[in-house]
């Protein structure tokens, strides 16, 4: 891997020399040059799959055994963390203690910027302290510049407990790709804006956390394919989404999948195995929890 610092200031910290004059163009120009700066980010994390795949094998194995994933950062890159812890209760049904978001500053950080809270390693190790972090759990580090001090605290912390640490940044090297069991580091090159870190490297970063935790839940078994199967039917849009994923799983007309979602007071998954392997719900819902909620080993054949 390339490096991804200058000197000793990170590459995300650097300016852009192709956005120098972005103040002086027509609009329809300056858009036109931010959007071909973004068209890096796939690329650079393409360039990291191996090492998200690993993490996802990871992490998985350690929520299997009861683990949980907990994300760790400040700033831009906190926020996308806790967003995407926030998201996988209603997504993947997932407890909301299984994927946990923290953030410097606490939640208040959330929406107003607690910029000096990135400084304390302290506050770090003692947040992820009080969570009981243990070797079953894996700790994932988000910062652009690899270096903030509350996020190397908690991985510091995470490790000392057993607890796998990860890193994702947009520098390497960087501290805290040192300080990890499995480092991502997408280079992303400089902002447009200089060190405006919520631009292409909060984007990788949103791109990152999508495939951790997407791929953490499809290993899980909280797909059928890629059907959403643990969907929570909490509002109009998720029920008559859930409608659907029956509908298409068991090759149903929607009236027939109506009934059959009914019978099965809403469980989705429930659903899909009493109409595949042709059981009662009851029967359905013991195959569920002998294969650990995963349909395709709940069907036996492998669906």
């Amino acid at each position: 891997m390339s490096t991804g610092c200058t000197s000793d200031i990170p590459i995300t910290e650097s300016r852009n020399p192709a956005t120098g004059q972005i103040d002086t163009l027509p609009t329809l120009d300056m858009v036109r040059l931010i959007s071909a700066e973004d068209k890096r980010v796939a690329v650079a994390v393409a360039a990291e799959l191996p090492a998200i795949a690993q993490a996802i094998d990871a992490i998985a194995g350690r929520m299997r055994a009861g683990g949980r994933l907990i994300y760790v950062g400040a700033g831009t890159s906190g926020r996308l963390g806790v967003l995407d812890a926030s998201e996988c209760p209603p997504t993947f049904s997932a407890a909301p203690e299984q994927v946990v978001g923290l953030m410097a500053g606490g939640s208040q950080a959330i929406n107003n910027a607690v910029e000096d809270a990135e400084d304390d390693p302290a506050a770090g190790a003692r947040d992820v302290a009080a969570l009981g972090v243990t070797g079953r759990d894996s700790v994932v580090g988000i910062a652009a510049s690899g270096r903030t001090p509350y996020v190397l605290g908690a991985l510091g912390e995470a490790k000392c407990r057993g607890a796998l640490a990860v890193s994702l940044t947009c520098n390497h090297p960087s501290p805290m790709a040192d300080a990890a069991d499995i480092a991502i580091a997408p280079l992303v090159g400089p902002e447009v804006i200089t060190g405006s870190t919520r631009m292409k490297a909060g984007t990788a970063h949103k791109m990152v956390l999508n495939m951790l935790s997407t791929g953490v839940m499809i290993r899980l078994g909280k797909t059928f394919g890629n059907l959403m199967v643990d969907v929570q039917p909490t509002n109009a849009k998720l029920r008559a989404r859930a409608l659907r994923i029956v509908a298409e799983a068991c090759d149903l007309a929607p009236d027939a999948a109506a009934a059959l979602l009914a019978s099965c007071d809403g469980e989705v998954k429930t659903a899909i195995v009493a109409s595949l392997a042709h059981l009662s719900p009851d029967e359905a819902r013991r195959r569920l929890a002998a294969a650990g909620g995963v349909v395709r080993q709940a069907l036996g054949d492998g669906g």
